[in-house]
């Protein structure tokens, strides 16, 4: 007979779902600093519907948008769900993860109960005409983001998915090796590979910010698989050298400069003491490479403090590809070296199905290594939100054990 809830670990028979789960979840009232606005609650088990798959989850990917679902801003997720019809008053994130395959609903494809998967993170209408005309999923109408902008993502025993977003399991890594790299291994993958013209060739020059995170770790390796020449950016001697085991040739250390945010005017006299900072920048770049040329692909996330040096340091020709923007979105271009250069902006965001397997089979064939610091428990989800909250996470990509972490099965093909 099922029970109606089962303990972390404690796998019920495949395919029969029971009543509730335990979840680590958001709720408004506790919008907030991370470490308050999780908390591990009893809650309904989702059915899966057409096309969908119920996921128990062994471990969960952590990533900086469940840092703004938490705080509540700048979306408030749980509103925006409930003003389109939806009637749950909590969030459960968690953006990617590993797993096994629990029920499935009606005509779901490529997938089947008891496989091991991987999830992603990109949900859109497979039937929608844009999609249908070719449009990139990323660039689809429908396309949300699932554990940010969706529900049920893995911070929970059981996760709810649609069955593209199932993908084969790397047999090498563990449950939490898993779970750690889709969302940022993918998204890299894109940045760098993702738009003709202005992709990774041997012997390029590429600027990473935050090389030792999550995105940097992995876009390091990524560039030099590629055969290009990764410099990192980073906020101390130690996180650089972890960048250099990576395989970056060198790395600048940001606190050694001081013109980070808006750009002065350039009718301000502080204008020139920018620039001198933005060219020994410069400078320093071209002393880790070892020869005075210029980032063909400069790799940002930062945004607001950081693009008008970006820009400034973009080879002619080249490219400044962005995915984020975690020090503010209000970000100054200097215009005379965007045209005058011909120089590329590009937005990048998140990742299609066939960015996801390339990533996979890299990682599969042991080509880049996931980054993976120590995992943290069910419980302590809130507690890493709030070391990336703080700036204060450890280098490389995260994740939470969740039913692996009492099976005994983290190691688990």
């Amino acid at each position: 007979m099922v029970k109606s809830l089962y303990e972390l670990g404690e796998m019920p028979p495949l395919g029969e779902v029971p009543e509730k789960m335990y979840a680590n979840l958001i709720r408004p009232d506790r919008y907030g600093e991370p470490i308050k606005s999780f908390a591990v609650e009893v809650i309904d088990t989702p059915k899966p519907g057409p096309g969908q798959v119920l996921v128990w989850v062994m471990a969960a990917g952590i990533n900086y948008n469940n840092v703004w679902a938490g705080l509540g801003f700048p979306l408030d997720v749980i509103r925006a769900r409930q003003k389109a019809g939806e009637p749950e008053n909590f969030h459960i994130g968690g953006s990617e993860g590993s797993g096994v395959v629990f029920a499935v609903g009606e005509n779901v494809a490529g997938v089947k109960i008891g496989d091991h998967v991987v999830l992603s993170g990109g949900q859109w209408d497979e039937h929608a005409e844009d999609i249908r005309l070719g449009t990139d999923p990323t660039m689809a109408d429908s396309t949300k983001a699932w554990g940010f902008e969706s529900n049920f993502g893995s911070f929970a025993q059981f996760a709810l998915v649609q069955d593209f977003q199932c993908h084969p399991k790397p047999k090498n890594l563990t449950w939490e090796s898993a779970a750690s790299f889709i969302l940022t291994g993918a998204t890299a993958y894109r940045q760098l590979f993702g738009w003709a013209g202005n992709t990774v060739q041997p012997g390029d020059p590429v600027l990473v910010w935050g090389g030792a995170g999550g995105l940097g770790s992995i876009a390091i390796q990524l560039v030099r698989n590629a055969g290009g020449l990764p410099v990192a950016v980073v906020s101390s001697d130690e996180r650089g050298e972890y960048c250099r085991k990576l395989g970056a040739v060198g790395y600048i250390d940001r606190t050694k400069f001081t013109h980070w945010g808006r750009m002065p005017d350039l009718m301000d006299p502080a204008y020139g003491e920018w620039m001198g900072q933005v060219r020994a920048f410069g400078k320093a770049f071209w002393q880790e490479l070892g020869e005075r040329r210029a980032p063909r692909i400069v790799f940002e996330h930062s945004g607001q403090d950081t693009i008008p040096t970006s820009m400034y340091l973009c080879d002619t020709g080249g490219m400044v590809v962005i995915c984020g923007g975690t020090s503010g979105y209000a970000a100054d271009v200097d215009l005379r070296f965007l045209w005058m250069r011909q120089k590329r902006l590009q937005g990048s965001h998140g990742f299609n199905p066939s960015q996801v397997r390339a990533m996979i089979q890299l990682v599969s064939a042991g080509l880049v290594d996931p980054c993976l610091s120590d995992p943290f428990t069910f419980d302590k989800i809130g507690d890493a939100h709030q070391l990336m909250h703080e700036n204060r996470q450890p280098p490389g990509n995260m994740a939470a054990l969740v039913n692996a972490s009492r099976a005994g099965l983290t190691d688990l093909g």
